[in-house]
């Protein structure tokens, strides 16, 4: 055994985490190595983190491998879950509602306070001066029975205090028109400034506890306090008992919001104090609906109906779930039991089947399917057979095609077929005739699969038949040379004859058949109905015309021959439609425009690499995940 397996087998993560806890313990309580322990604890610690985890998630693992227990942990996340949710949703909102109502309704009680200071400022500042001495006294008095405590400066052309003893300082010059808190001294007051010309009048009174108490009876307990410093209001009120004692309901909460006040010593930089609020639901519901009206008890009566009626839907549902999920298991596990049987090549036996629901449809669905297993096995194996057979036929079919072309002095040659399927309908052909010279053909059996691979090699054999018999020969006319060539005109329709004679008549092919003069490098052909070749010579493209229509369709056709020169560094390319027809995700097909740039692309390289580009692109063109049809390609390249 190696060392890797050794490790594998022997060397797990509990162990591991047992010998360092064995190794931190003798670090620790022996050795007193106290730096070297601490480095161990730390990897300790990692490892035994993942331990647990995969611990829990083994343990996870084959406690959710029964569908019921599976069952029961989606009716927790499904049933119990939410409701802890809503719990949770229904006391926080609780607690944010009414703590904004209860800071709103404190903060707004003493906003009126202080701005209830600034009409008779107001009034005093716009006074003329023997005025405002003289109500100076009288307007103190009455504000001051309200605001203990109340403190009235003037300054400006005169200097006035109320009450007459107080030492309060004249504002500095800093201040402008104010209505809200000010902290002088530690102390929080409520304040209104107001600046008429140069008479400045400022008007402050004190925020004590007994003031805070005041502000609104019964809603709790309040402390108020800076965020730079303490300036601390403590002990304002006390926090109302629960509601009938329901203290699981009418809890008791904090709330803290910021409320902004100034400084007396730098009047134009902005402060925060905290108001912290200790309250309860009921004491919230009590300020707001202050009309003698109990809103808090008929809203705590009505939400424990509420929460007994949902608690008794709840058991309802439990009840339910387990009736159902007992029904459900119970199907599952006969359907388990019968696909044991099934796994033993048992097909003949039934599970039982109880009711009319979907359940015990998919019962009857499982027996029907048993039933048949038998006739799918049967019909699988007979597939096996049949591909089999059409695995024998593609190598036949490939012994078919031409291994490698023919030497030739002035011309070379390489073709290529990609079949759809396992069998081509396509058809190429080349090879050397007994003068020297070459014949190629390449044809496109209408249809695919097997039916269109045997029409393919009787074409081949006809072909291939006639070539060696001998067809009659024509005189080279009109080309300057003399000698003489085969007839290819007469091959195709010959050709044509016996498909016709020897075929359905659904079945028939395009064809292109040539045949090249290796002395006057001239090729004659005769094209029935097949996409035209292209021939790019000197960087023009030109397209050999179709002189008759396609093979094995009518009985007596009559079919003509043209010529064409191939020079050096010449190409022809033949093809069939399975090379131009696929289309891109926009159903633009690769078109015998691009089929024809990307060879003009890659015109100087060899044959084979120029198939194989051609191929290349027009796999990338299409997006389908499989030929649509038969790719066939051939190409000829005149040499030097």
């Amino acid at each position: 055994m190696d060392l890797s397996a050794f490790l594998k087998n022997r060397v797990t993560l509990a162990r591991v985490f047992g010998a360092l806890l064995t190794l931190y313990v003798l670090l620790e309580w022996v050795f007193r190595a106290r730096g070297l322990a601490t480095f161990v604890a730390v990897v300790l610690v990692v490892v035994g983190a993942v331990l647990a985890f995969r611990m829990l998630r083994r343990g996870l693992r084959h406690s959710l491998w029964r569908l019921r227990n599976r069952l029961i942990v989606t009716w927790m996340f499904v049933g119990v879950v939410p409701i802890l949710l809503i719990l949770a949703l229904a006391v926080v909102g609780t607690w944010i509602v009414a703590g904004q109502v209860a800071f709103y309704l404190v903060s707004s009680e003493l906003d009126r306070r202080a701005e209830s200071l600034a009409d008779p400022m107001r009034i005093l500042a716009q006074a003329r001066p023997a005025d405002r001495a003289t109500a100076l006294a009288p307007m103190g008095s009455f504000l001051a029975a309200r605001m203990p405590g109340l403190q009235i400066v003037v300054s400006g052309d005169q200097t006035l205090r109320y009450p007459s003893t107080s030492a309060i300082p004249a504002p500095q010059a800093g201040w402008t028109d104010y209505t809200g808190w000010i902290a002088k001294d530690g102390v929080y007051y409520s304040a209104a400034v107001v600046k008429t010309g140069g008479t400045t009048v400022m008007a402050l009174a004190p925020i004590t506890p007994d003031v805070l108490e005041k502000t609104i009876l019964g809603i709790g307990k309040l402390n108020l306090a800076a965020f730079e410093d303490e300036i601390p209001v403590n002990g304002a009120g006390t926090v109302p008992p629960a509601y009938n004692g329901w203290t699981w309901l009418d809890f008791r909460f904090t709330w803290l919001n910021s409320i902004p006040f100034r400084d007396w010593t730098n009047p134009e930089a902005g402060r925060t104090a905290l108001l912290q609020i200790t309250t309860r639901p009921s004491a919230v519901l009590g300020a707001v609906f202050s009309n003698g009206i109990e809103f808090g008890q008929v809203a705590l009566l009505a939400f424990g109906a509420l929460a007994a009626t949902l608690l008794c839907v709840w058991l309802g549902s439990i009840v339910i779930g387990l009736s159902l999920t007992r029904s459900i298991t119970g199907a599952v596990h006969r359907l388990y039991e019968g696909t044991l049987q099934i796994a033993k090549g048992d097909f003949s036996g039934r599970i039982p089947v109880k009711g009319n629901d979907q359940l015990a449809d998919l019962g009857r669905s499982f027996n029907n399917m048993t039933a048949q297993l038998e006739q799918l096995v049967s019909i699988a194996r007979e597939k096996e057979r049949l591909e089999s057979e059409v695995e024998i036929a593609c190598e036949v079919q490939t012994q078919l095609f031409p291994h490698s072309p023919p030497a030739m002095r002035t011309i070379e040659l390489v073709g290529l077929c990609h079949p759809a399927r396992m069998v081509s309908g396509d058809y190429y052909d080349y090879l050397r005739l007994p003068d020297g010279n070459l014949a190629m053909a390449i044809g496109d059996v209408a249809g695919k699969g097997i039916s269109a691979a045997l029409l393919m090699a009787a074409i081949q054999s006809i072909v291939r038949t006639q070539l060696a018999a001998g067809m009659p020969l024509a005189a080279a006319a009109g080309n300057g040379h003399g000698g003489t060539r085969f007839s290819t005109s007469s091959l195709v329709a010959q050709l044509n004859r016996q498909l016709f004679a020897n075929t359905a008549p659904e079945k028939y092919a395009t064809f292109f058949f040539g045949a090249y003069d290796e002395q006057s490098r001239i090729l004659t052909y005769t094209n029935a109905g097949h996409v035209q070749p292209l021939l790019l010579c000197k960087g023009e493209v030109k397209p050999l015309e179709v002189t008759g229509t396609v093979v094995g369709a009518f009985p007596a056709i009559r079919y003509e021959e043209q010529s064409v020169e191939i020079h050096s560094n010449d190409l022809l390319i033949a093809y069939t439609d399975g090379i131009t027809e696929p289309e891109n995700a926009y159903g633009e097909e690769f078109g015998s425009e691009r089929l024809a740039e990307t060879a003009l692309l890659y015109q100087n390289r060899e044959p084979k690499e120029i198939v194989a580009k051609i191929m290349e692109a027009v796999r990338q063109w299409s997006t389908a995940p499989e030929l649509p049809d038969d790719m066939t390609l051939v190409i000829a390249r005149g040499l030097a």
